[in-house]
């Protein structure tokens, strides 16, 4: 089996564009959510929140033929990608169009609105006028990873991760698998997400939407005993992941090494979470990495801020890591970007591991005594050595991810 590291990063947050202001606003434990006052125009609707991306501009140098059939979803997939490929020094190599990268990305699904002129013009006004030709292309489900491939001319294979919640994190890890066996020498991993009302109905129907409307920054609530809700949130984020060797041999900057990815689905309920299932996933991904769950030195978990789905993770990571392995969960800070969680979160895991410090799950004051008795980080940043770390997702239809990375130090003989 080939190894597999991270040369470039990049990802567009609530909380920033970039890492230095993301890890500004997480050593100043700053919150990203805020109200969203287009929610209270739908009758019934209780939440009143989101974590949007603020201030991101579609770059003037974008040619309009290729942005055309992106709708905000893919255009923030499209910048993460482009920053990542840069930060990797690909964005110009012919590497990227010679067929030895591929694309593994996913969202939840393509962009809403262009989903609402279909809608609205085939089954309210019963026309097709009025629908372009490229709205379709932005709302089909694999609009992000067409999208990417068709920019920056990728010819490798694309793989399409529409999981939900997972979408990130299964968007790495089959480009991992990729990698691993010998398929592509490069992948353009990660996922990504737009807001739109429609992803903060999917929850408040099933009432797991926050509605602490009046305190936006006081919520969602990870594992505490007082939290109500997650927030829905937006975002991409991208990790170019490269053989060990193709790496060096052109002087790639490596960031960490991808050492294990476990996938499973609970195949017991269609939106409750299953702790059985999150534990073998993980365990899945520590058998695919060969470590010992001690040699694991800091867990980022799912948290999203929901009873059933906080109670169900705390219990699957306590079987496995006992209340030893610090954990942390960064919807706090970012809200739950959905499609976009897995490859942020992991993207943020990475650079915390880099920094030797780990942020808070915030506004978690008071742990539920439901939860298992986890190290819960709490309070602010801990300063940790952590070699290998895990970041955990899991989705409606029981899907579930775990990534492990090992932190990368040169020179290594590993």
């Amino acid at each position: 089996m080939r190894r597999v590291v991270v040369t470039g990063m990049g990802g567009l947050c609530p909380l920033g564009q970039d890492w230095k202001t993301i890890a500004d606003g997480l050593l100043a434990c700053r919150s990203a959510v805020s109200l969203a006052p287009e929610l209270g125009e739908y009758k019934g609707m209780n939440t009143r929140l989101a974590a949007k991306v603020e201030g991101f501009e579609v770059p003037s140098y974008y040619p309009r033929k290729s942005i055309r059939s992106m709708g905000r979803v893919s255009l923030l997939a499209t910048r993460a990608a482009e920053v990542a490929l840069e930060d990797a020094m690909l964005l110009e190599s012919e590497t990227l169009r010679d067929g030895s990268t591929g694309i593994s990305y996913g969202s939840t699904s393509g962009s809403p609105p262009a989903m609402e002129v279909y809608a609205n013009a085939l089954f309210a006004k019963r026309t097709v006028r009025g629908i372009r030709a490229t709205d379709y292309v932005q709302f089909m489900s694999h609009t992000v990873s067409a999208n990417l491939a068709q920019f920056f001319g990728a010819r490798g294979r694309v793989i399409t991760t529409c999981s939900a919640c997972t979408s990130g994190s299964q968007g790495i890890g089959y480009g991992f698998e990729a990698i691993r066996w010998g398929k592509q020498d490069v992948m353009i991993t990660g996922g990504a997400e737009e807001f739109h009302p429609i992803d903060a109905a999917v929850f408040d129907i099933m009432f797991a939407t926050s509605s602490r409307n009046d305190a936006p920054h006081s919520t969602p609530r990870p594992f505490d005993v007082d939290r109500d809700g997650l927030v829905v949130g937006e975002g991409a984020g991208t990790l170019i992941l490269e053989e060990l060797e193709h790496a060096r041999r052109r002087g790639a900057r490596i960031y960490a090494e991808m050492v294990g990815y476990g996938t499973n689905c609970d195949g017991k309920h269609i939106t409750n979470p299953d702790a059985e299932g999150m534990r073998r996933v993980m365990e899945q991904a520590l058998r695919d990495s060969g470590l010992q769950p001690g040699d694991i030195g800091y867990v980022n978990a799912h948290g999203t801020g929901t009873e059933v789905g906080d109670i169900a993770e705390s219990r699957a990571m306590h079987e496995i890591f006992g209340d030893e392995v610090p954990v942390s969960s960064l919807k706090g800070h970012i809200g739950h970007t959905l499609g976009a969680c897995g490859a942020l979160e992991a993207w943020i895991t990475i650079e915390m591991m880099r920094a030797r410090w780990f942020a808070p799950t915030l506004n978690l004051d008071a742990v539920d005594p439901r939860c298992a008795p986890l190290n819960y980080i709490q309070h602010g940043c801990r300063e940790l050595e952590a070699e290998y770390v895990v970041s955990n997702n899991f989705a409606f239809g029981g899907v579930n991810t775990s990534l492990v990375f090992r932190r990368w130090s040169e020179p290594d003989e590993g």
